[in-house]
């Protein structure tokens, strides 16, 4: 079948020639990876490698979503419709961006196109600014430079959840490739008024409300320049928007990694510019150690995540891990609302489904209401438009395990410019009490609880690599488990089925969140470990956390535990 594909985009006289001859010298295997299907469009959008076929991200297949989306947004909306549209570094982002410009322009929808490339969170942020029913960012956040992406917006600022996407996908589906998509020339959508470009008016407005976040703003304004700081930007979106609010705020002693400087879609200084890994800051705390730094920040490509390497209690740096951010982000902006006397008596922290679960300890002391919701800020973002409409509920902070954090509510995704704001309001909190964030760490273990968590990411690529990650979660779901290893099981939760069942007691519950391929597993030790499909990458994600009560007995419970989880999976996989 796919073969049929394969003859129609090379006798297509709307594909480009270099398109055509990129597949001439493809082996086999390789052509049926490219047009066995087309690029799935999920909640998030498209995310796929670069290249010519029916399952890569090219002018084409960007082409049939923009049209798709155009379709639904003519229906839905009728008239008067904008949206809003942005890029970062990577390869071809800003020539897919002016594709989706002007196909949108071409069906009669006014586009405000970002003039450079921009952070993620500020396309969000300028949906609701603008009033624009929907928006794009090229991007693909984090994923390896063969790689790029098409993030869909609804009209709140968020990504698109999931019955909204499916409408979406409904029109995408009925678009065809090769004849469907219109699209006019940049001048004449510039003289018809469909495409106008946006820069620094809208950026200083952003930039203004970013700064409106100090918590502590007389903390910040007359001792930001005691605190040394590394920064580096990962080759992508974030060197501008970043050191324009730390450098307005005060924070005179900034390095920037100057070798990751510059927007590069090509990463040559760090071989996936996941913020995630130890190795991205290789350069940063080289030049932190010259400079005797308290902290080192990198952002991903599009900005809307923070890593985080700061100094223990010996001088050594060391990287905290998402989960971890979070914890330290939720103590202090809790800790420091509530020296204040701001601390809202309906607060609402949230976190994701496969986040630490040590957070409702620390949301217990405050007071305050702690929230799950699925994998994915949008729903995050959704909740917070939900807070807005009924107004009985008043957002704090939300956060996931993956290094993605927001503060306050103009921006409806995760910001990694709003998120080093305040990470660098808390390191100099710290800073003047005499503490690292790894001492202030080690105490919310000694108040809360000693936790860690781990995250294993197995590829499987391809057709048969997609066939063994469904299979091992259909398996897990049918297995008879009491015990994994020497733990036994309390609670599993199938996110699919939206059933928890409780093992001790026997009892069944409904879980009231949408259906989402994962399944969680908890045990009575406070352990658990989640398993679910990569919405974005060919890989399955599992998740494991243990609680212990002494700091000694942690890592070794977690190299147990997570050897009997592989072992598990392992045996699902068959």
């Amino acid at each position: 079948m796919y073969k049929n594909f394969i003859d129609k985009w090379l006798s297509s006289d709307k594909i480009d020639e270099e398109y055509k001859n990129e597949l001439r010298d493809l082996d086999e295997k390789e052509l049926e990876d490219r047009f066995y299907k087309e690029l799935e469009f999920g909640t998030g959008g498209l995310r796929g490698v670069i290249g010519s076929g029916f399952n890569r991200m090219n002018i084409y297949t960007v082409g049939k979503v923009t049209q798709g989306y155009a379709n639904f947004l003519n229906d839905y909306y009728g008239k008067d419709i904008s949206v809003a549209i942005a890029y970062d570094s990577r390869i071809k982002s800003d020539e897919f961006a002016k594709r989706a410009a002007l196909i949108f322009a071409a069906n009669n929808i006014k586009v405000y196109l970002y003039e450079s490339l921009r952070p993620t969170p500020m396309l969000s942020f300028v949906l609701r600014h603008l009033k624009c029913k929907g928006g794009v960012v090229l991007t693909a956040s984090h994923n390896p430079k063969e790689y790029n992406g098409y993030k869909v917006y609804g009209e709140d600022g968020g990504q698109l959840t999931d019955e909204l996407a499916q409408k979406v996908y409904e029109y995408i589906c009925k678009v065809n490739i090769f004849d469907d998509v219109k699209i006019i020339d940049e001048k004449t959508a510039l003289s018809l008024s469909k495409l106008q470009y946006i820069g620094e008016d809208v950026d200083k407005v952003y930039i203004d409300k970013v700064k409106e976040l100090v918590i502590r703003k007389d903390l910040v304004r007359e001792n930001a320049s005691d605190l040394n700081i590394i920064y580096t930007p990962l080759h992508g979106s974030g060197y501008k928007p970043v050191t324009r609010v730390l450098d307005e705020l005060g924070y005179r002693n900034l390095k920037i990694v100057e070798e990751q400087k510059e927007p590069n879609g090509n990463f040559p200084t760090v071989p996936y510019p996941n913020p995630e890994l130890e190795s991205v800051f290789e350069l940063s705390v080289k030049l932190a150690k010259e400079n005797n730094s308290d902290i080192a920040l990198a952002t991903d490509p599009d900005c809307d995540r923070v890593g985080v390497v700061a100094k223990d209690r010996y001088g050594n740096y060391k990287l905290l891990n998402g989960n971890q951010i979070g914890l330290l982000l939720s103590e202090y902006i809790l800790m420091s609302l509530k020296e204040k006397n701001k601390l809202p008596s309906n607060g609402v922290i949230i976190k994701t489904i496969v986040t630490t679960e040590l957070i409702k300890n620390i949301c217990d002391a405050y007071n305050v209401e702690f929230m799950d919701v699925l994998t994915g800020f949008k729903y995050i973002g959704e909740k917070i438009k939900e807070f807005e409409k009924t107004g009985d509920k008043k957002y704090i902070f939300g956060f996931e395990e993956s290094y993605g954090y927001l503060v306050g509510d103009f921006v409806r995704d995760k910001d990694a410019v709003i998120a080093v704001n305040i990470i660098v309001e808390m390191a100099l909190y710290y800073k003047k009490i005499g503490k690292t964030l790894n001492c202030a760490l080690e105490e919310i273990y000694q108040q809360y609880g000693f936790s860690t968590e781990d995250l294993i990411s197995i590829e499987l690529k391809g057709k048969e690599g997609q066939e063994k990650i469904s299979n091992c979660l259909q398996n897990l779901r049918t297995m008879n488990l009491n015990i994994v290893g020497n733990g036994k099981i309390f609670k599993i939760q199938d996110y699919k089925l939206r059933v928890e069942k409780n093992l001790i007691t026997g009892l069944t519950n409904s879980i009231d969140l949408p259906i989402s391929n994962v399944i969680k597993v908890l045990f009575e030790n406070g352990s658990w470990f989640a398993i679910r499909p990569s919405g974005t990458e060919p890989k399955m994600k599992i998740y494991i956390s243990v609680r212990t009560k002494e700091r000694e007995s942690l890592i070794p419970r977690l190299n147990s535990f997570k050897q009997d989880v592989l072992d598990l999976v392992d045996k699902c996989m068959g």
